[in-house]
């Protein structure tokens, strides 16, 4: 059963910087394309980023494009997401997944406890 855990969250402020990791346990991490997904208060869910299972595609939401940027280390069974020039919208709990690449549908339906941002004005 694989098993995600989200770390690196925290409040900082309109502009500024954070990276958040999720590191996945219990399956075989290198065969994965991972995601990055939100919920904001009161909001569904939705689709942050992807990367391919060897890390050379990557795909965005338009809402992130140019500010946030996914990487992934196959040898720590790391994904991670740089988040640079973050606005208030961002805020929300940041979950990861693995996904089948081009959709924005989870491949488990069990999720982690997720990694709060929270971005003030």
């Amino acid at each position: 059963q694989v098993q995600l855990e989200e770390s690196g969250g925290g409040l900082v402020q309109a502009g500024g910087s954070l990276r958040v990791s999720c590191v996945v346990s219990g399956g075989t991490f290198r065969t994965y394309t991972m995601g990055w997904f939100r919920q904001a208060p009161g909001k569904e869910r939705e689709f942050v980023a992807e990367i391919s299972w060897g890390g050379t595609s990557t795909r965005y939401a338009d809402s992130v494009k140019g500010r946030f940027t996914i990487s992934k280390d196959n040898a720590a069974n790391t994904v991670y997401l740089q988040m640079d020039s973050l606005k208030p919208d961002d805020t929300g709990v940041y979950y990861c997944n693995p996904l089948r690449w081009g959709t924005t549908f989870p491949l488990y339906d069990s999720w982690g406890q997720g990694t709060q941002v929270t971005v003030s004005s």
